[in-house]
């Protein structure tokens, strides 16, 4: 005989914020029932329920904070909460250690204009367009590096400790996600990363490297820098304008 879902043991679920994208319509700002079949850690409804655990930054039940480990009982109230930049939250209990500031980043093989962009602000953002999820993961867990990704499902990997579902589809409009998100517009440092590769860049004399240059680039430019990774050169030649104003515009939010 089947048991009815109205006899089962439920706990509810609260979302909150823009955890709520996670959720279909209906079930957005509303208290969700889920039922019950014996003791369960709290992020497995969560996620059950379609937010990734790495999305969740606080977690209530019955008004007490508790961690992922929790064993969710019967009638219990779980509220469920992103993070917050305005309140304090100290006396809450911390799902995660805290990130470095600012943090570092790895990103799937779709956001490849994201990653450069990142770079050009100065920010570390490991991308290569071979990753695969499982190698994603990994150096995710293992660099303490938040990923980067529009794959809710691959964040709901256990190993994944930091990571975020961008919402944006638009490149510039990921970078702003980002920059909002992680609080980084005070730590934008232009022109210390390798577009290509990463890597950090130091001045390096011109007379070091002119067998590398065009004739005009010699006769007109003096400052240069290279990666100390691939060795890519970089001067403030005609593209240098554009990207000087598209840093300052996204500096400014617009």
């Amino acid at each position: 005989m089947v048991r009815s879902m109205d006899f089962m043991p439920q706990a509810s679920f609260r979302f909150y914020g823009n955890l709520n994208d996670f959720l279909p319509v209906l079930r957005r700002q509303k208290v969700i029932l889920y039922p019950l079949n014996g003791p369960v850690a709290v992020k497995h409804p969560i996620e059950a329920l379609g937010v990734p655990h790495t999305e969740v930054e606080y977690l209530l039940a019955n008004g007490i904070s508790v961690g992922f480990s929790y064993l969710v009982q019967p009638e219990d109230q779980i509220s469920v909460y992103p993070t917050f930049h305005e309140i304090d939250v100290d006396p809450l209990y911390p799902l995660r250690p805290s990130l470095p500031t600012p943090p570092r980043f790895i990103l799937d093989n779709h956001l490849g204009q994201l990653a450069t962009y990142l770079r050009l602000l100065g920010f570390d953002a490991q991308y290569h367009n071979h990753y695969q999820d499982e190698e994603l993961a990994r150096l995710s867990h293992k660099e303490d590096r938040v990923l980067l990704t529009r794959d809710r499902r691959l964040l709901m990997r256990k190993i994944i400790v930091y990571g975020y579902w961008l919402r944006a589809k638009d490149p510039r409009q990921q970078l702003t996600e980002i920059l909002a998100r992680y609080e980084l517009n005070d730590h934008i440092r232009p022109w210390h990363r390798c577009l290509r590769c990463n890597g950090h860049l130091r001045p390096v004399p011109k007379e070091t490297i002119l067998e590398r240059l065009e004739p005009k680039t010699k006769k007109y430019y003096h400052e240069f820098h290279m990666c100390q990774v691939c060795q890519q050169i970089y001067w403030k030649g005609s593209h240098y304008e554009p990207l000087r104003q598209f840093i300052e515009d996204v500096g400014r939010g617009t």
